[in-house]
This record gives structure tokens, sequence and C-alpha cells, in this order.
């Protein structure tokens, strides 16, 4: 199946592969043209750029026009895994991948097709997501082939992905390093190795990082956040929320919440953010394969993995209490 996928990339088309974090929609990322028909297939807008993989830190030299000491670093430590590197773009890769920008993302990912794949073609593979853009990210085949059956060449199925939310995306560039995109790979796991990493806010992130641009990660449902229960449980929302929808999907702890004369879907998940990570994306496709009209999804603990999943969460509510 590699040599079948490796032929579809080297004529221009798309691959959809298994890694670690989600599914990904790969194209040979040294061809604009290929990389074009990304952007078309998914609906993704042409300046939001997209994240090369590599199968070995050595590749960096061939994708960036200068890595630093820090880099070698973090590939040592992270690498393959949940990292996303941004970088001076080399002039060999083109600014179709890059999203015109004079940086490129570039990360190495933890599983076997993906590096097979990467290694058989012998070039980077440019790759977002494999989803329709907007849509919430692809942690099994089955999402990839709801969302594009049809539009791409072959899928590659390697099961559901272990973490489920996508890389960290660190900002090389600046002093001190910036996180533009919350991911896999906590703060707390790059201090010890870089002294001071800055988050980055909304204006920094939607200029250099993948994924951060525009609202993502959307069931077709409404999702409302949950930030605050205990504030929330005293205001009236979910009794209004109950009177006007005929079907609630309730992701989070079973708190004995009254929703009127709704039918609600309860989604009880475990403390574990990690497991919270796992599970996110695929839990509001199964609540819109359900038919909910609404999604209310209690928050967790903005530490380590936590901070991802409530990027992700906030980037998918479309009201937040």
């Amino acid at each position: 199946m590699i040599e079948r996928a490796v032929a579809v990339l080297r004529r221009g088309g798309l691959v959809a592969f298994p890694t670690e974090t989600v599914y990904g929609l790969g194209a040979d990322a040294l061809n604009p043209q290929a990389v074009r028909r990304i952007f078309a297939v998914k609906g993704r807008p042409a300046d939001n750029p997209l994240i090369i993989h590599v199968a070995g830190a050595g590749q960096l030299r061939d994708v960036a026009r200068e890595v630093p000491e820090s880099a070698w670093v973090l590939a040592e430590r992270f690498w393959p895994g949940p990292l996303t590197l941004v970088l001076p773009r080399h002039e060999r890769v083109p600014l179709e991948t890059t999203g015109g920008l004079e940086t490129v993302a570039v990360r190495m990912p933890d599983s076997a097709i993906a590096l097979a794949l990467i290694r058989a073609l012998g070039h980077p593979i440019a790759a977002p997501s494999a989803n329709l853009s907007g849509r919430p990210s692809p942690t099994a085949a089955e999402h990839v082939l709801e969302d594009l059956q049809g539009r791409i060449e072959l899928i590659l199925d390697g099961g559901p992905t272990r973490i489920g939310v996508e890389s960290t995306v660190l900002d090389l560039t600046t002093s001190p390093p910036t996180i533009l995109r919350p991911g896999g790979v906590s703060p707390e796991q790059l201090r010890p190795l870089l002294g001071e990493v800055r988050l980055g806010g909304e204006a920094a992130a939607a200029r250099r990082s993948p994924g951060t641009r525009y609202r993502h990660y959307r069931p077709r449902a409404e999702v409302v956040l949950i930030e605050r229960w205990e504030e929330a449980k005293h205001r009236p929302l979910l009794e209004r929320l109950g009177a006007r929808a005929y079907r609630i999907g309730y992701v989070g702890r079973d708190r004995g919440i009254s929703f009127g004369k709704a039918t609600v879907h309860l989604v009880e998940l475990p403390p574990d953010p990690q497991e919270y990570a796992r599970r996110l994306f695929a839990i509001f496709r199964e609540l819109d394969q359900q038919g909910v009209e609404v999604i209310v999804v209690e928050g967790v603990e903005e530490e380590g993995l936590g901070i991802a999943v409530m990027d992700r969460l906030r980037r998918a509510a479309s009201r937040i209490v």
C-alpha cells in the first residue's frame, strides 16, 4: 500500500495518512501544483500555511534556510513526536506550502506509516489535517472518508490516533521562542530545554502558525463551552437550551443537570486530559451523527495537555459561559 501511495504522490495526487496526532492530507511538499490541490480539496484559505512532515532531523536542512542549535536540541528530545518547529524558509520550499510566508513549519511524526511514506517518497510531505476546512479534525480513517470521499485518491488506515489533538507549533524565529499553537508538547516540557517560552496571542499565531488563522474544529451542531461550571450552573442558560433544543449532546461529568424536555445524549469523559484530547474530535462527529442541535461541553484545567484541549474547545465554541 505504501508503494501505491508513493505513486499517487509522485504524480501530484493526495494521500491521507495517520500520524500520532490526527490524520494528515499529504502532498509532495516541494510540488506547488500538488500543494494547491490540498487547499482546493479542503476549502482551505491559501494564506493558511501547511506543516511539512519529515522522516528525520537531517531533513531540516532541506526545508529551512537556517537551523539554530535549539532546533537540533528539540528534535533530539521530542522527535518523532507532536512538536512543530517554525524556521526560516529554504528557497526550495514553494510559497504555496508556507501560505506565502518566509517561514516554514516542520515536524517529524511519530507514526510508522507516516515515516515509511515520507522515506519511500524521498521528499518531505506537506499535510494539514485530512478534513474539510473548519470541521473537527479526523482521528480515524472513517472521519477522513466522511469528509473527503471522492475528493482524494487514497486513504491509509492506521486505526485511531493516539493523541487526538494537533502538534504544538513553536516559533524559533522569535526571542524567546513562542508557542503559536498549544498541542501534544506542553510549555512545561519545553522550558527545561529553552528557558523562557512565550505563549503567543491570536495575532502572532495567525501570522505564522498553521491551523490558527480561521475558525476550526466545529461540528455541525452549535457548541457551548462551560469554562466555569460553578458560575454557569446558576445561570438560566442551560434551561433555555433545554426549552428550545430537541436534542442536546452533553460532554463532561454527570452533574445531574436538567435540560427540561430535551433529549440529552450524555458523553461522560474521564478527568484525564490525555483521554479527553484523544476522544474529543471523534465525540463531536459522533454527536453530529446522532443529530444533536447543541453540544454542551465542559472545560478542563489548563495545564499540560489541558492547554491544547481548551484551545480547541474555544475555537469550536460559538458561545462560552
